[in-house]
């Protein structure tokens, strides 16, 4: 935001645009042009001055009450803007300049000839705002509303890591959930459910075929033990309680990991995507058979080292 222009905008009418704001320069390469007295110079001058401010006249036109540029912004038209009351906003990527279009509702002009043919974008509330050490301007109550901003702050770059990639994996399985709705309950409750109907299945399956399912069965028991000791909670008692729920025919119960007891998963939403879920358990079990064709494990020989220092 310029020296001198309002901080806050309410009601925001936006232009976005991509042009140049700064005095019209000879950009012929090699070109001169020769005065015989300073007074041309201040003349030369003062017409570059004048287009700069008609320029600006035309923007100003437009109606607009906050003007983002694509390009900088210099210190003569920053001031016009500032005597007419206007936020100019300067240096705003391709990227920044294309999403606030959308997101506001408006369209980026190179020209600013005809106002009537131009949309202008729509906001609530425009303001400078601290974050930590950082000033950021930040906008509110969009007219189009479909995007959003999320801050991550934190102690570490790692920490900030992380928190992006769970973030991103949240939004990834919302995006799959919204592209198939289908739920199942959270909490180890699918994977109980799951257990149950493969020894189910062990009992009528004949020969070391029902081993490896017993094991498989005993596999997906271990995702609500997981769950649990992640909590800081004892797992043994809570497994127990919830497969004596599931025995006892209430088949949406699962770990409830505030109370550190079982409950009903589907009156305390903790649902997760059917999608993600099949996705998950597919992985898991591609990864161990996988691991059980292995044969053998070709190990190279350590590297003889000529004496120890």
């Amino acid at each position: 935001i310029g020296i001198g222009q309002p901080r806050r905008v309410e009601n925001a009418k936006i232009l976005v645009a991509n042009t140049s704001m700064d005095t019209d320069k000879i950009k012929i390469y090699g070109s001169r042009v020769k005065v015989d007295s300073m007074n041309k110079v201040a003349e030369i001058e003062q017409a570059e001055k004048e287009k700069m401010r008609q320029k600006c006249e035309k923007i100003i036109n437009h109606g607009c009450n906050v003007f983002i540029n694509r390009q900088l912004i210099y210190n003569f038209p920053e001031s016009i803007f500032a005597e007419r009351g206007i936020m100019a906003i300067e240096h705003a990527d391709f990227d920044g300049v294309d999403r606030l279009a959308a997101v506001t509702g408006g369209e980026v002009v190179s020209t600013f000839d005809h106002p009537d043919l131009v949309t202008l974008g729509e906001c609530d509330l425009i303001e400078e705002v601290m974050i930590g050490e950082d000033k950021v301007i930040r906008f509110g109550g969009c007219k189009v509303g479909e995007a959003c901003t999320i801050v991550l702050r934190g102690s570490s770059a790692h920490f900030l890591d992380e928190a992006e990639r769970s973030l991103h994996d949240a939004l990834c399985i919302l995006v799959a959930t919204v592209k198939d709705p289908r739920t199942v309950c959270g909490g180890g409750c699918c994977e109980i459910l799951m257990a149950q109907a493969v020894d189910r299945a062990v009992e009528e399956t004949p020969g070391k075929k029902a081993l490896a399912m017993t094991a498989f069965a005993k596999a997906l028991r271990q995702l609500p033990s997981i769950v649990a000791d992640n909590g800081g909670y004892d797992s043994a008692e809570l497994v127990t309680q919830l497969r004596a729920a599931h025995a006892k025919g209430k088949l949406n119960y699962g770990l409830d990991m505030y109370e550190g007891a079982i409950a009903d998963m589907q009156e305390n939403g903790v649902m997760e995507s059917f999608k993600s879920k099949l996705q998950v358990l597919l992985s898991a079990s591609e990864a161990a058979e996988m691991i059980l064709r292995v044969d053998d494990i070709i190990k190279c020989a350590p590297r003889q080292r000529d004496g120890m220092y």
